[in-house]
């Protein structure tokens, strides 16, 4: 992994991050404080980013490549999509890591350091800091609602064939 020094609070790395459809919703301010909270992180071909069972306080977003989630070593989701979250659920429910993610290709992550969000803020009121996480949260709530979504779709699926395998 090559990891970045913590990403400058400029105009020119706020627009780039105006261009993660995800974080479209950030007003510059918000933007601002991601900003120094985070690092670009690129990874190789199969390079780990997060390991099951760890108890990191990351946060990703996606920015270029793939990754490969798997759970006790099988793939149950694959994400290429620029802007998408990934390690959100450690930050929510500060449970350890449910699953690896594994770099697919060259992959190039915004890499959020969310043990920050605990500390007191030093450069702006309690009001202010609180709209931040409460924006940030409902970006985590919007993707896990697509996310249940998805996985509800999939045990249909996957309950269809087990009936159709007991039938035959």
């Amino acid at each position: 992994m090559i990891e970045s020094k913590s990403l400058q609070n400029n105009m020119q790395n706020i627009q780039k991050l105006m261009n993660i459809p995800t974080l479209k919703h950030f007003e510059i301010k918000s933007l601002g404080k991601l900003l120094k909270l985070s690092k670009i992180r690129e990874y190789e071909a199969g390079e780990i980013i997060i390991q099951e069972g760890a108890s990191d306080p990351w946060l990703y977003f996606l920015l270029a490549g793939g990754i490969s989630v798997r759970k006790e070593n099988i793939e149950i989701a694959s994400i290429d999509k620029k802007g998408e979250i990934f390690g959100e659920m450690r930050i929510i429910d500060s449970l350890s890591r449910s699953a690896s993610v594994y770099a697919v290709g060259k992959t190039v992550c915004l890499a959020v350091d969310t043990s920050a969000q605990s500390n007191p803020s030093t450069d702006g009121g309690r009001e202010e800091k609180l709209d931040f996480l409460l924006l940030l949260y409902r970006i985590f709530a919007e993707y896990m609602s697509i996310r249940l979504r998805l996985t509800s779709d999939e045990l249909v699926k996957a309950k269809k064939q087990i009936e159709r395998f007991n039938k035959t």
